[in-house]
């Protein structure tokens, strides 16, 4: 199995100015997009990923620990993020493919408050929960493969461990894929 490989570029701004030497390309938002690296973690190596819980952006609860036993689709998320909207359809379309088999939960990150986040979910029909976390800290729980980039991915395998990452926007065909391979090394 690969342990890492490269697909598409992505970028926040207009013209695709990938963005200062500071490492922000996030078109001075305050964040970085990630160029949709992959990294899939060997059986063998994978650690685990920690829990992640808390309100969602529609008032209830929600847990990585509710879906112990099941591949996890975590994606990391802002509703002022423009990557994060153009593979919004993309995870729906995977969320939809996949079915109960794989929980898809949603970390929205660093909004003001829940309406915008509520909004783009709405706007984007997606069904699946979405933890709230405006201040970004639950991405700090994460140890050596942590989702730096916004839109991430991170694909949690039956076990618990961290069995893969996408650093930026992921298309449906391609998160398919990453999952297929995490349930066939399982």
């Amino acid at each position: 199995m690969a342990a890492l490989f490269a697909l598409t570029a992505c970028t926040a701004e207009p013209g695709g100015n990938s963005g200062d030497e500071t490492g922000d390309s996030g078109g001075g938002a305050g964040f970085v997009t990630g160029d949709g690296t992959v990294t899939i973690v060997p059986e063998g190596d994978r650690e685990i990923a920690p829990v992640i819980s808390g309100p969602t952006v529609t008032g209830g609860e929600a847990s990585t620990a509710d879906h112990a036993g099941k591949i996890i689709v975590l994606n990391v998320w802002g509703s002022w993020c423009a990557p994060c909207r153009k593979e919004a359809p993309e995870l729906v379309k995977a969320s939809e493919e996949l079915g109960e088999d794989v929980a898809f939960l949603g970390l929205n990150t660093r909004e003001q408050d829940k309406a915008p986040a509520l909004a783009f979910e709405r706007a984007f029909g997606i069904e699946y929960p979405s933890i709230y976390d405006g201040s970004g800290k639950l991405l700090l729980d994460f140890g050596k493969l942590p989702p730096k980039a916004i839109p991430s991915t991170l694909v949690i395998d039956e076990e618990g461990r961290i069995a893969a990452r996408v650093l930026g926007a992921v298309d449906a065909k391609t998160l398919v894929g990453i999952v297929d391979d995490v349930k066939s090394a399982s």
